[in-house]
Parts: C-alpha cells; structure tokens; sequence
C-alpha cells in the first residue's frame, strides 16, 4: 500500500499529466484568483477550470502553503499554522493547553503518527485515520477515538460517537489536561496500534 506521501506525489504528477499544469503552476492560478478562503479557491478551481474536488483541494492547499496537511505529510504539533489557531481563538483559547498535551501523548506511539489540522478539529492518522481531536464548545475538547470494540476496561468515559463526528467510534469529553490519564491514553493508543 502507497504512503500518503507517495499518494500526493502520484496525484501531483497525475495532475501535470492530465491537464498539462505543473502542482506549481496550478498554485499561480489560485493565488492569482485573489481568493483567500480555502473553500473559495476549490469552488473557483472546480468551477471555472472545471478540475476536481482532489486535484482543486490539494492545489488550494499547495497555494495557501498547507500541503502537507493536504497531502498526508507528517505534520508537527507546531504546524499546521492558521488552522489550529482559528481552532483555539477567542473564547476557546483556555482550551489550547488539552490539544498541546494529547498531541504530545500522542506523538510519542511513533514516528508515523500523522497530525493534519481540518478546518474544525485535528485529524490523527497512521495508515488510517485512528482519533481526531476537535474544541467541540468553549469548556471542552472533544477527542473522537476509533475502536471496533471498547475494552474490557473501559469506563462511562467512552461514550459512543452518536452524532458527533461519523469518522470515529467513540468519544471522550476532556475539560482539562488533567482529564489526559492512562484511561485516555490507552484508548488512544490501542486505535493506533490498530490503524
């Protein structure tokens, strides 16, 4: 199976073959729009060059200077800039200390531990996505955790996702970083291990 490095590096060619536009040049065009929104650069690539969603998304994001987040490239805690401080802006910014925490706890499974900011939480991935992260309201942080089964030892804390993200399982509602204990941890690590 392809890394998700490997998969961009594909597209991207993909997208020089079937257009005859370089990833680079495709960039020029988009930031030559004058739009700045992300959506807006996907929706004006769509529409007027008539490309789709994936090639229009990773060029958005090649020419807002995010790719990797785009393409799967490993990206630091640090990283991923714009898209996590909006997360953790305003009224939510008391909340930035839990995100810090889990993606260090997290970051320390493995080096394969991917970290790609989305407009509303953190997707966490390996070979598959395995948790998210997302400041679900002013007090707390929501971590979505995918599991095909709660452990045995698993409290009231795991709850099922319902309706609050279809890309998990389950979810923990953490309210401090305190609320980061083994119990987390180990949920966290068992979707990684088996992502």
């Amino acid at each position: 199976m392809a890394t998700p490095e490997e998969m961009a590096k594909a597209m991207a060619e993909n997208l020089k073959k079937n257009t005859g536009k370089s990833l680079a040049q495709w960039a020029k065009v988009a930031k030559g729009s004058g739009l700045t929104k992300h959506s807006e650069v996907v929706k004006f690539l769509k529409t007027e060059h008539e490309l789709g969603h994936g090639y229009a998304n990773l060029i958005a994001h090649e020419a807002k200077g995010s790719a990797g987040a785009a393409s799967g490239q490993k990206v630091s805690a640090s990283e991923g800039g714009d898209l996590i401080d909006t997360q953790y802006a305003g009224a939510k910014a008391d909340l930035r200390p839990i995100y810090d925490a889990l993606i260090k706890k997290v970051k320390a499974f493995g080096a394969d531990v991917d970290v790609s900011p989305k407009k509303t939480y953190v997707s966490l991935r390996r070979s598959k996505q395995f948790a998210l992260i997302q400041p679900s309201t002013k007090t707390r942080v929501d971590v979505g955790i995918q599991l095909k089964e709660p452990p045995k030892t698993a409290t009231d804390r795991l709850e099922l996702s319902g309706s609050f993200n279809a890309m998990v399982s389950h979810r923990v509602r953490l309210e401090s970083v305190k609320d980061i204990d083994t119990e987390v941890v180990a949920y966290l690590r068992e979707a990684y291990e088996k992502a």
